[in-house]
């Protein structure tokens, strides 16, 4: 329900329909406590504001009456209407939402604009609120006689700073004739005297535009003993001067280009949640950003977000950019000249910006965002990038790879458009599903991977995923040069990440089932922990591990880590982290390549064998379904290490995991390992 207080007083119900309320005192009520602006007003001084100096014999119970008329006539209007007249200990208040409320946030945002041109239209639309003078008939009743004046105030000042806009604008002569009539409306006030002159300087009448200050000067002078203001001083120092600002028609604000949203050549599949996830987030926050692994899909799934939105849509894809040049590409995307012409063109206008690929520039990608944002109250951002920007008020979503359904039905299309006569079916779906699942789901890995169904049969690219690099090696032309390979996809993440960053991932690889953070700490950092001490090295790992005395420390390794998860090239399941496949199989080749895979695949093995003592060492204790649980995720992890030891032909640590096993062997039903 809404309340008019810019005129006559009225109240409205929320679609528009006038509310009729009965009998005069109850509009008197209305109006009162419409007066106290939310504040709670005594029953004492609303029988005075209703019946003056002649009050009724029974003036408490008949202002209850007159509260229950005006409840009344507001509950039929509309449903709550009643319980917006509330009492208390203080009195009644009237909780309503005014136009004068709706007129006050126009003009704050008119003060905050970012050109005289939308200045003025907000201020045009508040003033457009005023229907005639303030709490009219009322306006002149002590209840309302301060509250109207204030607001009459605050109009006279927005026609002001209306006018001022408009002169910025270079609408000099049309304002001489309005300018003049508030004038002689008021005519000591300095301010509008000096727009005045403003307009008739500017309409080439510098002559006019200094009598009006000399009668200004003579007006204050005979009724206040006083001379105009410094200010209008240098206004008439600058008119006696022939200074050419004044009367300078400003450049011409930049406007935007008709927005166009690349059109994909293929269908978006698997997405449909997403979408509905993310879509609607774009209604309620002002910057969302889409984050995955490379590949995952999130420019697709951001322009399907930006072709369902009711504003229009402007695309900067920032992987060519450097970092001097993302506000150019920007400004490109709205088809301007440079950033301060994007505020300027937007004003507080609705749209959205897509920054696509913003994980190589992230810095200042965030920094121009956060501009924008400021700059442009009508603005929303969606970002997609391999990290969030890390700005306040910032939503995340990650992209997650697609489900199997979806994937297999993905690889499925496209491998029957590039091999015509394939299908789906009894004898190929388990291979297919198979090479969904070592390709993690990844949209970009599996139409490279469909695109060689054509050569290799499903048979032969199930073969060759072991050699993924070399089989994905060439992609449709029309993929931008970081897409255009599954090395390439990954490449480009690994150059973004520091040393550090790149060993603690390299190392992770050992893990390939996952591990925890002692387990990652104990791979990572260069600690130097030998196969030696088995219950000691056991409360270590549960401990985080040693400090390294080079190299990587253990205290800095869980904050490598993430980096890495916000990187999107380690993922965090609960306490497990885990590598993509593709990316563990990149990562494999880095740590071949740094010479560390012994070393590493030591720790590794060291680690789980000193896990497996511990879990021995308490199998009889209370924590033994703990330590089952535990054994039971790192089983895979286990194995692997047992039979790294072995190829190793390092007996005895081959021993250790074995022999701590055989408990938990027999308590899952299993023959002990050897």
């Amino acid at each position: 329900m809404r309340f008019g207080v810019l005129g006559p007083v009225r109240v409205w119900t929320d679609d528009g329909r006038p509310v009729r309320v009965p009998e005069l005192k109850v509009r008197v009520l209305l109006a009162a406590l419409l007066a106290r602006e939310g504040r709670p007003v005594p029953q004492g001084r609303l029988v005075d504001d209703l019946w003056d100096a002649s009050p009724p014999g029974k003036p408490t119970g008949a202002l209850r009456a007159k509260v229950s008329q005006l409840r009344r006539a507001l509950g039929d209007a509309e449903p709550g209407g009643r319980e917006l007249v509330v009492s208390g200990a203080a009195g009644y208040v009237l909780e309503a939402a005014t136009d004068a409320g709706d007129f006050a946030e126009l003009v704050r945002r008119a003060r905050t604009a970012p050109t005289p041109a939308r200045t003025a239209d907000l201020l045009t639309e508040a003033l457009a609120l005023w229907r005639g003078p303030a709490f009219g008939p009322y306006e002149d009743a002590p209840f309302a006689r301060a509250a109207a004046a204030r607001l009459e105030e605050q109009r006279l000042t927005a026609l002001e700073e209306l006018a001022r806009a408009r002169l910025d604008l270079g609408e000099h002569a049309p304002l001489v004739a309005e300018l003049t009539d508030l004038v002689d409306a008021h005519p000591l006030r300095e301010r509008l005297t000096g727009l005045l002159m403003r307009a008739l300087y500017g309409a080439g009448r510098q002559s006019e535009a200094l009598a009006a200050h000399r009668a200004l000067r003579v007006r204050l002078r005979d009724e206040a003993g006083l001379d105009p203001g410094p200010e209008l001083a240098a206004l008439q120092q600058r008119i006696l001067a022939g200074d050419e600002a004044l009367a300078a028609t400003p450049p011409a604000v930049p406007r935007l280009r008709p927005p166009r949203l690349p059109v994909p050549l293929t269908p978006l599949v698997g997405r449909a949640a997403d979408l509905a996830q993310a879509g609607p987030l774009l209604d309620t926050e002002r910057l969302v950003t889409l984050t995955g692994p490379g590949g995952v899909g999130k420019t697709r799934l951001a322009l399907a977000v930006l072709g369902e939105r009711p504003e229009p849509g402007y695309v900067a894809e920032l992987a060519g950019a450097g970092g001097g040049s993302v506000a150019d590409v920007v400004a490109t995307a709205f088809g301007v000249p440079d950033e301060d012409g994007i505020a300027a063109a937007l004003g507080d206008a609705p749209a959205v910006l897509l920054l696509d690929n913003v994980e190589h520039v992230v810095d200042q990608a965030a920094k121009l965002a956060d501009r924008l944002l400021r700059a442009a109250p009508g603005l929303r951002v969606l970002a997609t990038g391999r990290e969030p920007l890390g700005l306040a008020g910032e939503v995340v979503r990650a992209v997650p790879p697609l489900a199997e359904a979806d994937a297999v039905r993905l690889f499925a299309d496209r491998a029957a458009a590039a091999s015509p006569g394939f299908a789906l079916g009894a004898g190929n779906a388990a291979e297919v599903a198979g090479v969904c699942r070592r390709l993690d789901g990844i949209p970009l890995a599996l139409e490279l991977a469909a695109s060689r169904v054509r050569g290799v049969g499903v048979e032969g690219l199930a073969a060759g995923l072991d050699d993924r690099f070399r089989l994905l090696a060439d992609g449709p032309r029309g993929l931008p040069e970081r897409q255009r390979t599954l090395r390439a996809a990954i490449e480009w993440s690994w150059r973004l990440l520091d040393d550090r960053e790149r060993a603690a991932l390299r190392r992770l690889a050992v893990h390939g089932a996952g591990c925890t953070l002692s387990g990652a700490i104990y791979v990572c950092a260069d600690s130097g922990a030998g196969p030696e001490g088995a219950a000691e090295g056991a409360v270590s790992i549960e401990a985080g591990g040693e400090q390294a005395p080079a190299g990587l420390t253990a205290e800095e390794v869980p904050g490598l880590l993430a980096r890495l998860v916000d990187r999107s090239l380690v993922s965090r399941d609960g306490e497990r982290y885990r590598l993509l496949e593709t990316v563990a199989a990149y990562a494999w080749e880095r740590l071949e390549e740094a010479g560390e895979t012994a070393e590493v695949l030591l720790r590794r093995d060291d680690y789980y064998a000193r896990l497996a003592e511990c879990a021995e060492a308490e199998r009889a204790g209370h924590a033994r379904q703990r330590w089952i649980g535990r054994l039971d995720a790192e089983i895979a992890n286990l194995r692997e290490a047992l039979d790294g030891a072995t190829r190793r032909r390092e007996t005895a640590l081959a021993a250790r995991i074995s022999g701590s096993l055989a408990w938990y062997e027999t308590a899952r039903g299993r023959p002990a390992p050897h």
